[in-house]
């Protein structure tokens, strides 16, 4: 089965103006999303963090901003971090699922 046949929610690629604002233990830095969906991001940075390390995320998107916490699933060296949400205010979650089908009812048509 391919990684994508595993996903629970399809990923999109966001806008350059989509940020992440984002803190690990004492480490902290504001990345571009490379991908989003509903069950986590992948955050652009050179910083390593180790796995299964707790993130606290800050999204800036259009429609508001989006805050969460979630753990480090994966880290490609000198690129970046996968990071599964694990928990999100209802009012945050609701601004994600309406930014994510905005973009993507904008990438489709």
């Amino acid at each position: 089965m391919s990684v994508a046949e595993q996903r629970a929610y399809p990923r999109i690629k966001p806008p350059t103006s989509v940020l992440g604002a984002w803190r690990s233990g004492m480490q902290r830095d504001v990345s571009y999303v490379e991908s989003l969906a509903l069950g986590g991001v992948f955050l652009r940075t050179k910083k390593k963090v180790a796995l299964r390390s707790l993130v606290q995320i800050l999204l800036d998107m259009p429609l508001g901003q989006v805050r969460g916490r979630g753990v480090v699933r994966r880290h490609q060296a000198h690129y970046g971090i996968a990071v599964q949400f694990i928990a999100m205010d209802p009012e945050d979650r609701g601004r994600l699922v309406r930014q994510i089908r905005d973009l993507t009812t904008s990438a489709g048509g």
